[in-house]
């Protein structure tokens, strides 16, 4: 992987990475694909209509079903799913500890069940590189333990215990492989522990930057925590971060938490909220959120937001969406999903021009302002 820091505008960044599948320029946000497709789209889609060059997918949904050593064998991620672009994929570690029931941690890993069909599957650091490295994705992430906000404080410190004995276990596997010839092109990131606790992000921050990962990652936000309070926690992480290596903020979220964390100094964003919120009728505009559910889009001719240049947008009204949606007809999730997720981007690649221009201050001042309008 290759990264360049392209321009900053006080904490804000503009970086270009580059992948065996890709060039990205950030802030980026990467669509969630968790099963290897982006919910209600193929990848026409997202090659003709989208654009984005990076894309997740998730290592827990995608080991066991359809399997990692069948999606190897048909050309991995890229030749399975025929996106020909960048993927990174989460380790796991959170949908084991979400998903099923009878979870277990101890010293090294997690031990899960499906929640598919009970099975039992023990995840450890080496195990998830494994299953990654059949995958084929450009970025991997490696096991971590999160916890859940609120915390104790012992159970704060057993997660970044855990998690930095996995980092130093899955970097030394991963980089031995390499001089193997095992995964060259593949790029391998650690997760950032520590609550919303200073010290123990501090100390988890210090302890996994000193090791040779590609990236690193703030994990365990946006957990139940208050927005201010995830804020605070990502603009303290990142002053312990490396500037010449990328930062990904995890599972986050809303268009107000990318600006706020764009301004903080993170480049790389996922959330399912665009894509879910799309398929429950909540669209995403310059102007705020419009639910296309409210009567009063019955007869409304207009775009969802008619300063968007989408292929929704430009082709369908806001009638003819609360229609579709109203009669459960499929074709209302590719279209409003379509317009949630060029909202987003587009949203990325504004910050991105604001940053180069040096104008990043004004681009958020305007940003709220819009919200104001009705």
């Amino acid at each position: 992987m290759e990264f360049q820091l392209d321009k900053t505008d006080k904490n804000a960044r503009a970086c270009t990475i580059k992948t065996a599948h890709s060039t990205i320029q950030t802030p980026v946000f990467m669509p969630v694909g968790t099963v290897g497709a982006v919910k209600s789209l193929d990848a026409i889609d997202l090659q003709e209509i989208l654009t984005p060059k990076i894309i997740l997918g998730n290592t827990y949904h995608l080991y066991l079903r359809p399997g990692d050593e069948l999606i190897r064998d048909m050309g991995r991620l890229q030749g399975f799913t025929q996106f020909p672009h960048s993927f990174l994929t989460d380790s796991g570690g959170f949908q084991a500890f979400s998903l099923s029931n009878n979870v277990k941690i101890d010293e090294g890993g997690i031990t899960f069940r499906s929640h598919i069909d009970g099975s039992k599957h023990y995840f450890t650091p080496e195990k998830v590189l494994d299953i990654q490295y059949n995958l084929g994705s450009d970025i991997m992430m490696i096991l971590d333990d999160l916890v859940a906000l609120p915390a104790t404080k012992e159970r704060i410190k057993e997660s970044i215990e855990h998690t930095t004995k996995w980092a130093e276990e899955s970097i030394t596997y991963h980089r031995g492989n390499q001089k193997k010839g095992i995964a060259t092109e593949q790029n391998i990131f650690a997760i950032i522990q520590g609550g919303i606790d200073k010290e123990f992000r501090e100390k988890s921050a210090k302890e996994l930057c000193a090791l040779d990962f590609d990236g690193f990652a703030i994990g365990g936000l946006s957990v139940g925590e208050l927005n201010e309070q995830m804020y605070d926690t990502v603009e303290y992480t990142t002053s312990f971060m490396p500037e010449d290596k990328p930062r990904y903020l995890m599972g986050v979220g809303t268009p107000e938490d990318l600006v706020e964390n764009v301004s903080r100094g993170v480049d790389m964003f996922d959330c399912v909220m665009p894509t879910r919120n799309a398929r429950n009728g909540t669209l995403f505009t310059t102007f705020g959120k419009l639910n296309i559910k409210a009567k009063a889009y019955e007869r409304d001719g207009k775009p969802i937001d008619e300063a968007c240049d989408c292929y929704t947008c430009r082709n369908y009204s806001r009638a003819y969406l609360r229609h579709l949606f109203r009669a459960r007809e499929l074709t209302y999730f590719r279209l409003a999903t379509i317009h949630n997720l060029h909202y987003y981007l587009k949203l990325m690649s504004d910050m991105r021009e604001a940053i180069l221009e040096q104008r990043f201050k004004a681009f958020k001042k305007e940003f709220y302002a819009m919200r104001d309008v009705k």
